[in-house]
């Protein structure tokens, strides 16, 4: 029947013409208020507390059946009867002449729709006496009132014409707003149907707002967007003309859970006239009282529901009605069992917006392990979303996905502050997970399980206080552009597990970042792994992961750590910044690492230890604070095709027996050498190409060995190659060439064996022998050097066997005093003699060496001018220079002369002008040796 609150003006407008608008609006006015102080049935009293479910639903169209309510449910049903129902506002426009042809007439609209676009119900219309058919036509076609000379309840046609009109077209907009807004939806759906002003205003944004807001009472329109897709849009953002009313007729089907709301629906029935709503003190008895509906819907108001039993096996969508944060002020919250159940059945089942508790009693015996927050089973697909999850129970998780057939949708929920794992996936469940907030759980953020295989995509796993993410015993899943940082133990770890991981952010773990472990595997592709305060990545027991394109930088230790017998495939990474290593290798662990850039760490490049192997290749090593790659303790890696360059160190250090092959590889730009081997170190080295190193090219020393053989080594600084103390190295058939210092230098009692070498186009001599050391040279040829061709100095010896000396400045085989060494069939020609040119020319020494070489010939001092050892005067000074003094021949050696270079007191007069110089150096410039540094 209509609402009174419009009847009583309406009837005084009928009633007298000349009273006007005051008596009608005074009536009105006087409806609102009831005896007792409350608001009157005009407006319902749904002002933030309304809630609804229509069996008639004038908004969507459609008319569901009267439900038969028994009393422990708690049906309110009220509103006008489907038949018999004569409209309030017969305010038709009409017409002398009927044409009843029009009745025939039915144009096609859509559901829900009338002629001037707002919305209709079915029942609305049916209760017309016209019928549905006249309800839906144009108002131009609707079939006209058969007019009577007086009217029913005694006022003339013209009183009632004169209402209509004086309602319709001269009744301010503003008072029309104010009778509007005592409607329900039912009624403001019929009166826009009466014409296109009352269209207009009845169709006014705040109006369908309010009316809203004392239903659902969102702060926002909440629109039905899919299946199982809820969405807040705000008014600016929303395609509608009117969201409010469209976000109406999208829910208005929903049945109402409200605590206290049904006692007092109860006690004043009265004033819920003109709607059908159903209210539930408890979710337990919507869901039941739906249990056979199809697409149930269901809203929970503000509250705290406690104790629910709550098991879900059919496609009911449950959201939380609120203002404000709808989530933190809707609670489901149980102590025992599960908090909510999804089980085989809900395939379509949406959970949204309320917060979830599970708050065992500590004090109890009953076991929780079992028990979950939120449980989903097997064969069902919920979709939970916008929800906060929370549980106190120590033990089990908050959320439980288990069983095949389980793939729930999860998304934007803020599953934090567990006493034990946030989300648990297991046995064989998928499920995608998406936009959640994860964070200071006391167990692993998430766990996946025995074939479980989740996608996960944007979750920030956070804070926790274990693991973020933790695979294993053969889980699987495909993690996705997830945040994950500052847990207390690895980022993501995997034990026997093999998940996939793309584009995360994986930073500022307390400990490490990915740590594999016990047989994992797994794929870690383009993630960004950074500031960990252990390893980037850690690799261990068998594991054999594959780590691509990532970037792994800034880590408090080192960037990728693989021991205890770790494998995996290392490629496309770009590593650097690291405290330590950017790759460690260790204890009998064999990876493959390849195309990495691996650069800028404030410690090595690559550090091999501790038997590591694994095969290196290919790789760009550069700009590190210590050596490019370290190898020692019994590693044999083999490293091919790597450019390794630019360190602020040596190269490729090996020492303390660090074996391995170097091949094929670009080792250049260093300020210490391209390579150096220490300490009973044996590597194999060929086919490199070893250059602009300012400490030289190779230094050998300290015991060292290894087979240099067919390398390029060219352009440093000083020797091409160093063997010194005792070191024992073999060179075949290098190419020793353009070094700014000599070519090989062999001093302080080294050996080693060289054969087959090309030695040319140095600047000292090809060959330096010095202070007890004893070589063997075999077949090489030594050429076009800017000094001499092979030079011994300071009781040092070798054995000369079949070499070829030619086309050298200097000279070929050039011999301080007592030097005897064992020669055999050496070839040594064409050399141009330079030294005993200029000495036979009566020149200076000095003006073919300058300070930077040093040619051998006799070495004599001058005790007038006291000089001492450490100042050489060549013979041609000592004829003209230093004539009538007191001079002493000390030997024939290698050196320049101070007289020529300008040194000594006296100018000398066979040079122009005089060079600053320091003392005379008789070896090449001893090379910087690289110091160990212990690195865990």
């Amino acid at each position: 029947m209509p609402s009174p609150s419009l009847r009583s003006p309406l009837y005084s407008l009928r009633r007298s013409k000349r009273k006007g608008i005051k008596r009608g609006a005074a009536a009105s006015n006087n409806s609102r208020v009831n005896s007792d102080g409350e608001e009157g049935a005009a407006d319902g009293n749904l002002q933030n507390n309304a809630s609804s479910a229509n069996n008639e639903n004038p908004v969507s169209g459609s008319v569901a059946p009267q439900p038969v309510v028994p009393s422990a449910v708690g049906l309110v049903t009220g509103g006008a009867s489907a038949t018999g129902h004569q409209p309030p506002y017969d305010l038709r426009r009409k017409s002398p002449h009927h044409d009843p042809a029009a009745a025939a007439v039915a144009p096609n609209y859509p559901s829900g729709c009338n002629p001037s676009g707002s919305l209709s119900s079915n029942s609305a219309c049916a209760a017309g006496p016209s019928g549905y058919a006249a309800c839906m036509l144009p108002a131009r076609k609707r079939p006209r009132r058969t007019c009577f000379t007086t009217a029913e309840n005694g006022n003339s046609v013209d009183e009632q014409r004169s209402a209509a009109h004086y309602l319709q077209y001269e009744l301010p907009d503003e008072v029309l707003i104010c009778i509007f807004s005592y409607l329900f939806e039912r009624d403001l759906c019929r009166v826009s149907q009466v014409c296109k002003r009352f269209q207009s205003i009845a169709n006014d944004t705040e109006l369908w707002k309010t009316l809203y807001q004392r239903v659902f009472e969102y702060d926002t329109p909440l629109f039905h967007t899919g299946i199982c897709k809820y969405e807040f849009i705000a008014i600016e953002e929303s395609e509608y003309d009117n969201p409010w009313k469209e976000s109406f007729k999208q829910l208005n089907h929903g049945v109402h859970v409200r605590l206290g709301f049904q006692e007092k629906v109860l006690k004043h029935p009265s004033r819920y006239n003109g709607r059908s709503i159903a209210y539930f003190d408890t979710i337990q008895s919507a869901l039941e009282f739906l249990d056979d509906a199809e697409n149930p819907l269901v809203f929970v108001h503000k509250g705290s529901y406690q104790r629910e039993y709550l098991v879900v096996e059919n496609n009911v969508n449950i959201l939380g009605c609120s203002s404000g944060n709808v989530a933190e002020n809707v609670t489901i919250e149980r102590d025992t069992e599960s908090t909510v159940t999804f089980m085989e059945g809900a395939r379509s089942s949406y959970l949204g917006y309320v917060t979830l508790k599970f708050s065992p009693d500590i004090s109890s015996s009953v076991p929780h392990h079992k028990h979950y927050c939120l449980e989903i089973g097997e064969n069902c697909s919920p979709v939970i979303d916008h929800c906060i999850i929370r549980s106190s129970s120590v033990v089990g998780a908050a959320v439980c996905v288990t069983g095949s057939g389980a793939e729930p949708i999860i998304r934007r929920c803020d599953i934090s502050d567990c006493e034990n794992v946030g989300l648990y996936i297991t046995d064989h469940a998928q499920g995608l997970y998406e936009d959640n907030e994860i964070s200071r759980n006391a167990l692993a953020g998430i766990w996946v399980k025995n074939h479980a295989n989740p996608v996960m995509r944007r979750n920030h796993i956070h804070h926790g206080r274990d693991v973020g993410i933790f695979t294993f015993d053969n889980g699987l899943g495909y993690f996705e552009s997830n945040n994950i940082h500052n847990n207390r133990i690895a980022g993501f770890e995997v034990k026997g597990a093999n998940p996939t991981v793309v584009r995360c952010e994986i930073h500022h773990g307390q400990t490490g970042g990915i740590y594999v472990h016990e047989s994992g595997q797994g794929q870690f592709i383009e993630n960004r792994i950074h500031s960990n305060n252990f390893a980037g990545v850690w690799i261990t027991s068998n594991s054999n992961p594959t780590i691509r394109r990532n970037e792994i930088y800034n880590g408090h230790q080192g960037g990728v750590y693989i021991f205890g017998e770790g494998r995996g495939l290392i490629e496309h990474n770009n590593i650097y910044g690291n405290a330590l290593a950017g790759i460690q290798i260790r204890t009998n662990s064999d990876p493959i690492v390849r195309h990495n850039k691996i650069h800028h760490g404030q410690h090595g490049g690559i550090y091999v230890h501790e038997k590591g192997q694994g095969l290196i290749e290919e790789n760009e090593v550069y700009a590190n604070t210590l050596a490019g790659v370290w190898i020692t303790t019994g590693s044999t890696p083999v490293l091919r095709r790597n450019r390794i360059h630019s360190g602020k160190q040596v190269g490729v250090y090996f020492y303390d027996n660090g074996h391995g092959r170097l091949e094929d590889n670009d080792i250049f730009n260093h300020l210490y050498s391209g390579v150096q081997i220490r300490t009973g170190s044996n590597p194999i080295i060929r086919r490199n190409k070893i250059w602009g190193g300012q400490n030289g090219g190779v230094l050998v020393y300290n015991g060292g060995l290894g087979l240099l053989e067919q390398n390029e080594i060219f352009d440093n600084a000083m020797a091409g190659v160093w063997i010194k103390t005792d070191s024992n190295p073999t060179l075949k058939r290098n190419k020793i060439y353009d070094g700014r210092d000599g070519g090989i230098c062999i001093f302080n009692g080294g050996k080693g064996i060289l054969e087959e070498n090309d030695i040319f186009r140095n600047a000292q001599a090809g060959v330096l022998i010095s202070t007890q050391s004893h070589p063997i040279l075999r077949r090489n040829r030594i050429f076009d050097g800017l000094a001499a061709g092979i030079e011994i100095t300071n009781n040092a010896t070798a054995t000369l066997e079949f070499n070829q000396i030619f086309n050298n400045r200097f000279g070929g085989l050039c011999l301080a005093s007592g030097v005897t060494p064992i020669c055999k069939g050496n070839k040594i020609f064409n050399n141009q003699d330079a030294v005993e040119k200029a000495v036979n020319g009566g020149q200076c020494l000095y003006k073919i060496s300058s300070y930077t070489s040093f040619p051998m010939h006799d070495f004599y001092r001058c005790r007038t001018c006291n000089t001492t050892d450490r100042n050489a005067i060549c013979v041609n000074c000592i004829k003209t220079c230093h004539a009538g003094h007191d001079v002493e021949f000390i030997r024939h050696d290698r050196f320049f002369c101070d007289c020529g270079a300008g040194t000594l007191t006296n100018q000398c007069q066979l040079q122009g002008e005089s060079t600053q110089d320091t003392d005379t150096l008789y070896d090449s410039a001893a090379p910087v040796e690289s110091h160990t540094v212990m690195v865990n």
